[in-house]
């Protein structure tokens, strides 16, 4: 099998990936850094981050798998003190697979340009200079004018993440579905916003259209660049899905207890 291994890049997590490669060469699998079949991160969340986006081009092709080394590692399954159980799993067992949904975003720019992309946590839309104002549309039908910091379209295992800093919910990913979080709306007896998280399923895409002309600063996962003269920004949820390599049950809600609460007894 082809694999291959993303490091953060800090001493723990460089001498780990050298062991994973010295001890799958082993076994006769192949590392390989353009068609990997299993991509396998070190690190913490940004690493995998990095990594699927490394490969978001082969979704159907390749699955991953992360080793918790981080601050926090949400989508890790493994940490280190497990690494040898790991390489004997990888190497002895088929690994199950499990898809999350992903967030499908399509930038469209007043010249006709098109930007495609897709995120495994979220996009995130503010500006460089002042308040943001968008004619928020939900599934081509006007819902209201947002003002304010900025809106998060987050998907459900990255409603985790940024979303659940501003207060949003945490989603299931068994749900394919995206959530509409606001940052700091402007609310008064002139300008009002609906003020809560919008849960949409698949088939009701977001649209957000700037009613000023300026430039926005557009997150995509770990990724920023400022867009200028932007016609619309559309949200929905992707048809491709992440794959997960799981070799044991890692349940979303004992992910989600063991990443945010973690028991002290």
């Amino acid at each position: 099998m082809k694999y291959t291994v993303l490091s953060r890049g800090d001493e723990k997590s460089n001498a780990i990936k050298e062991t994973i490669v010295e001890h799958l060469a082993h076994f006769n699998f192949e590392y390989d850094d353009k068609e990997p079949a299993l991509a396998i991160s070190v690190g913490g969340d940004g690493t995998f981050l990095e990594n699927f986006h490394t490969y978001v081009h082969r979704l159907d092709s390749t699955a991953f798998i992360g080793i918790h080394t981080g601050h926090l590692g949400f989508y890790a399954d493994w940490v280190p003190e497990e690494l040898e159980k790991l390489l004997l799993q990888i190497a002895n067992k088929p690994y199950h697979i499990v898809e999350y949904p992903l967030l499908d975003i399509s930038i469209t720019h007043k010249d006709g340009r098109v930007d495609e992309h897709l995120a495994l946590n979220e996009c995130s839309v503010k500006t460089p200079d002042g308040s943001v104002v968008l004619d928020v549309s939900i599934k081509g039908e006007h819902f209201e004018t947002f003002r304010g910091d900025g809106l998060v379209i987050s998907t459900p295992s990255g409603s985790t993440a940024y979303n659940k800093a501003l207060n949003g919910a945490i989603i299931h990913p068994s749900l394919a579905s995206i959530q509409v979080t606001e940052l700091a709306s402007i609310n008064n007896r002139v300008f009002r916003t609906i003020g809560s998280p919008l849960i949409l399923p698949s088939h009701h895409p977001c649209t957000l259209r700037p009613t000023l002309d300026k430039s926005f600063l557009i997150a995509i996962d770990h990724m920023t660049e400022n867009h200028s003269d932007i016609e619309s920004i559309t949200c929905s949820v992707a048809k491709q899905r992440v794959r997960f390599a799981r070799f044991r049950p890692f349940p979303f809600w004992k992910r989600v207890h063991d990443s945010f609460i973690a028991d002290k007894r």
